[in-house]
């Protein structure tokens, strides 16, 4: 696989997770736990069937393949899942998608770190660039005071960010192992909390088709295509080009339910899809050769 089709896999994947704002908007009473139990069965089977499909192989030949990788990959992944629905519960949306956003520097500092893959000049002034533009949209919303959400919404960027390091460190073909195991873990920890808290898993039918649809295309398709392409871009790029859902999650509102835009996320979605751009032509132009899996670690 080449990287600009690497690239192209992760802008489509990070597209579809946006949806989900607008997914969410359309529920009647699902709590946050009951949306991960529901949305992570769907996320689960949709991987599993994308995994057997792509591998060629059956889920038995494939529950025997899953390694240590794969669990790491699945625990840090499921982890960041939990604490991004944990900070929309807690914290503003505006706070949650502001704090999201050092994902990107996270990820490099600890691969360099970690695994030695040391991020290239012109990524820190576009992560830098993209982050600004991210923090005007959500101008108007935001409050980064010290909060339960806030906390969690730092979490979740961390865990996310570590995630991308192990799926680069395992130098797998492909890390769609980490994906499904992800899933396995979010839906035995959305089954207790949700017990635990709302003391049940019953709600309504449209609810529940509408987060089956979420976590088998918007999330399952989306996370699938994204790690897909984390084999051959750097870590700390990767959660560069995801920042595209943070741009076009505001907008799919406003288009499908009418929900006002402001000015600021007008501007800010621009700056981020501008930087974002400029990256991928520019790392395109310069690097658009075909890439061993983990050639630049």
């Amino acid at each position: 696989m080449t990287k600009p089709i690497a690239t192209i896999l992760v802008l489509c994947g990070a597209s579809l997770m946006s949806f989900v704002g607008v997914l969410i908007r359309l529920l009647d009473d699902a709590t946050g736990f009951q949306i991960l139990f529901y949305r992570s069965i769907s996320l689960t089977l949709i991987v599993l069937v994308v995994i057997c499909i792509r591998r060629k192989t059956n889920p038995v030949t494939f529950f025997k393949s899953v390694d240590k990788h794969d669990f790491l990959m699945g625990g840090w992944l499921a982890a960041a899942f939990t604490t991004y629905i944990f900070a929309m519960l807690l914290s503003s949306v505006a706070s949650t998608l502001l704090i999201i956003t050092i994902a990107p520097f996270l990820a490099a500092v600890i691969a360099w770190k970690w695994i030695g893959e040391i991020p290239r000049l012109v990524t820190w002034p576009t992560m830098t660039v993209a982050t600004f533009g991210v923090g005007l949209m959500v101008y108007d919303g935001a409050n980064l005071g010290y909060s339960l959400g806030n906390i969690c919404a730092f979490i979740s960027a961390f865990c996310f960010a570590v995630m991308l390091v192990v799926a680069r460190r395992s130098r797998k073909i492909d890390v769609l192992g980490g994906t499904f195991m992800a899933g396995v873990f979010s839906i035995l920890l959305g089954a207790f909390t949700a017990l635990s808290f709302d003391g049940s898993l019953a709600i309504s039918q449209s609810d529940i088709l509408i987060i089956l649809f979420m976590g088998a295309f918007t999330i399952g398709i989306g996370i699938a295509l994204v790690t897909t392409g984390t084999g051959y871009i750097p870590a700390g790029e990767v959660s560069l080009l995801v920042l595209i859902e943070s741009v076009l999650g505001p907008i799919w509102p406003w288009v499908f339910l009418g929900e006002p835009i402001t000015s600021y996320e007008l501007v800010g979605g621009t700056i981020t899809l501008l930087a974002v751009m400029a990256f991928t032509v520019y790392d395109n132009n310069s690097k658009g050769r075909p890439m061993s899996r983990g050639s630049d670690l």
